[in-house]
């Protein structure tokens, strides 16, 4: 029997997909971990797991019940390792560059005053975001010198933790992005995230529609997910004149409105990927 430990903030359509799935499964015991309903004592867990299988909202709950169960020798998915690499803008991007994976120019500050030099250095328009974040919230499309000063302010006045300026040349996409999920290391689908408005977001009323797996795009996921370290992944792709180039990697992915647009049975693969690697380590 295998000891499955299903960490969830909320049972969203994802994660009922996903305890569906695990249900499915015989040799499982399931062991329901809600992140906000319980406490941990770090040098000990109350309910011992073979795997803990990571689904938390919050990116700093996940990763620090992530970083607990490790400590107490389990293994998690995605790991605490990955889960740092993907939620960290800044991080993500600097793994990207080291590794000569195509992916849109950033320039951080740490002050009004330098962020609106960076600003005007990459020239406009530009993008400024949060370090820390997802859904497309807070990000903004900078088309002049007046509203990146607004916005800096802005931002420099909501406190410490938006004080770090992420500033990430504008790429001039075709109306959509392309998100490709990635199992492993291996892309197992791919949608287009079509909208009129900037941000492609399926959260913010992007459209989504299938993306065929080019070899070109398997090839730069597949590099993506070996560089952040592999497991459960959502990359994020741009398309652009000189090829694609990565945006952004998500480490805890919705799939919702992509099981029907490919026609991949999603959620199955994440968990017989856990089960797998849950057996690995038996």
């Amino acid at each position: 029997m295998i000891h499955v430990g299903f960490l969830y903030t909320r049972l969203r359509v994802e994660e009922k997909y996903l305890l569906d799935e695990l249900e499915k499964h015989q040799d499982v015991h399931l062991v329901r971990i809600n992140d906000g309903n319980c406490f941990f004592d770090i040098s000990h867990l109350d309910e011992p797991v073979d795997v803990l299988f990571e689904r938390s909202v919050s990116y700093s709950r996940g990763l620090y019940i992530s970083k607990i169960y490790e400590a107490n020798g389990v293994m998690v998915v995605n790991s605490a390792q990955v889960a740092e690499r993907c939620g960290d803008k800044y991080v993500t991007s600097q793994i990207l560059v080291r590794e000569n994976i195509p992916t849109p120019r950033v320039l951080m500050a740490f002050d009004e005053d330098s962020a609106l030099q960076a600003v005007e250095t990459l020239g406009y328009p530009c993008v400024l975001k949060p370090v820390i974040g997802s859904w497309g919230r807070l990000l903004a499309k900078v088309d002049d010198r007046q509203s990146a000063e607004g916005f800096i302010e802005h931002k420099a006045a909501l406190g410490v933790n938006h004080q770090v300026f992420y500033v990430q040349e504008y790429v001039n996409k075709p109306g959509r992005d392309i998100r490709a999920f990635v199992v492993g290391e291996e892309p197992i689908a791919a949608i287009y995230r079509t909208s009129e408005n900037w941000i492609t977001n399926t959260a913010r009323g992007g459209i989504a529609s299938n993306c065929p797996l080019t070899p070109e795009l398997s090839e730069i996921c597949r590099r993506t997910a070996r560089a952040m370290g592999g497991g459960l992944l959502a990359i994020d792709v741009f398309e652009t004149e000189n090829g694609l180039t990565v945006n952004e990697v998500n480490h805890t992915m919705e799939f919702r409105n992509s099981i029907t647009t490919t026609g991949v049975n999603i959620p199955a693969l994440m968990v017989e990927y856990v089960i797998a690697q849950a057996k690995s380590q038996a």
